[in-house]
């Protein structure tokens, strides 16, 4: 037993307070604590604590709460309702119509929030009253609702790009580029899948009636204009100015959250009741992500004093896998504990742990982000722990059964994979455009 370093023990002391109920903040901070006590004695608080303050200081987070708050300011608004109108009188009258303009709302408001749970309730609650009323599968609701909610994780600005470029040392305006090629190419899987599976049952995904979405093209236009083209200015300032280097994540997050106030001034949604519940949505969430990042941080780093760094390098060591193994080894890693913890844990534990075998192997750091961006997203939705179904759940009808639910991710978790291999045959689609910026 004295052969193990403590950092062996460190993983299944997190776990079985996890199962225990403890949230997975506390039960991080709890075992960092607990196994800092026997390397630094009485001064481990005080240790601890310059943890803290490094995730207090590091200035890309900031970004977190401001693209937080962009997100529920706009959440707030009514601009979801109607880019869901506008788009049901586009893609209405498509195969599987309303899940289409469900996807493509969905894919806007990722783009709009970086939030993947907020996503997707805000969708669920516009647009699953309506697919009811039309007799969809639900099946296809849920896969849909999960499905286009993941997406804030792949969809710039995404809170998972920002922390994860700043774990991995990866400057952040490369990182979100990186991930739009890919998440574009998701998007559109998604949506192939909803048209195959209409045309395939189209009793379960009926187009819209013409009668509900008649109306004449001036008007249709300009209803569409002012549905569209307000968020998309907004949101392409932010992620342009992120990508062009016009912006640091921090400034252009700043842009997009007083940006999303004026958008509701525009739309004349703009109360101060709904300004203060977007305020504390915005503190209660923030404080959630960034005492799990402050968890993370003090955990991986005492794992790694108490040997853990090692332990980890014995055992690749000792299996000599290929670049292609690692690849693949690390990937698993990461599915699997993202069906057991949330993703800002997995990436303050794992990323740390795996980049220094990176560059040795030929990996290179950007596309392999880019991948287990992707394995965090699949994760999310993957039975049996699903956290997207655990975020349907709590606003589906109570006639949605759980096995129709995991039954409608499966397709879209292929069309994750799908996009996974895509990014691992063609790297150039990961690695070309934050190669125009550099």
């Amino acid at each position: 037993m004295q052969d193990f370093p403590l950092a062996v023990y460190m993983f299944p002391f997190a776990f079985l307070l996890i199962f225990a109920g403890v949230p997975i903040s506390l039960s991080l901070i709890v075992t960092a604590v607990v196994f800092a006590l026997p390397f630094f004695g009485e001064l481990a608080g005080l240790q601890l604590l310059r943890f803290v303050g490094s995730v207090a200081s590091n200035y890309a987070l900031a970004a977190v709460p401001l693209f937080i708050f962009m997100g529920a300011v706009l959440e707030q608004s009514g601009m979801g309702r109607r880019v869901f109108e506008a788009m049901k009188l586009w893609l209405g009258r498509l195969p599987g119509g309303l899940a289409l303009a469900t996807m493509g709302m969905c894919t806007l408001f990722a783009a709009g929030t970086g939030v993947v749970g907020a996503v997707e309730v805000m969708v669920g609650l516009l647009a699953i009253p309506p697919m009811v009323k039309a007799n969809y599968a639900r099946s296809l609701i849920s896969g849909t609702i999960c499905a286009g909610g993941s997406l804030g994780t792949m969809i710039p600005p995404s809170i998972v790009v920002v922390i994860y470029a700043s774990v991995g040392a990866i400057p952040v305006g490369a990182l979100l580029g990186a991930v739009l090629i890919p998440g574009l190419v998701m998007v559109m899987l998604f949506f192939a899948w909803i048209v195959i599976y209409a045309v395939i049952w189209p009793s379960a995904a009926p187009k819209v009636p013409a009668d509900e979405i008649r109306m004449p093209l001036g008007q249709k236009l300009a209803f569409s204009a002012k549905a569209f083209v307000p968020p998309v200015i907004l949101v392409t300032t932010v992620i342009g100015s992120i990508l062009s280097g016009a912006a640091a994540v921090t400034e252009a997050a700043a842009v997009g959250a007083a940006g999303a106030v004026l958008l509701n001034i525009f739309y004349r949604d703009f109360t101060w009741s709904g300004l203060w519940r977007a305020t504390v949505k915005t503190v209660l969430i923030s404080a959630m992500i960034l005492l799990i990042v402050t968890g993370g941080t003090m955990f991986t780093s005492v794992f790694r004093l108490q040997g853990g760094a090692q332990l980890v390098t014995s055992v690749i060591n000792a299996l000599q896998p290929s670049p292609l193994g690692l690849l693949l080894l690390f990937m698993a890693i990461v599915f699997v504990l993202g069906a057991l913890l949330d993703w800002v844990s997995v990436v303050l534990i794992c990323i740390p742990l795996f980049t220094p075998f990176l560059k040795p192997a030929g990996i290179d750091p950007l596309w392999f982000a880019v991948l287990i961006i992707i394995m965090i997203q699949t994760s999310y939705l993957t039975p049996p722990m699903a956290p997207a179904i655990f975020y349907l759940r709590g606003i589906a009808p109570k006639d949605f059964r759980t096995e129709e639910m995991y039954r409608g991710v499966l397709p879209f978790i292929i069309c994750q994979l799908i996009t996974a291999v895509v990014v691992f045959l063609w790297p150039w689609t990961a690695t070309w455009l934050p190669s125009l910026t550099q």
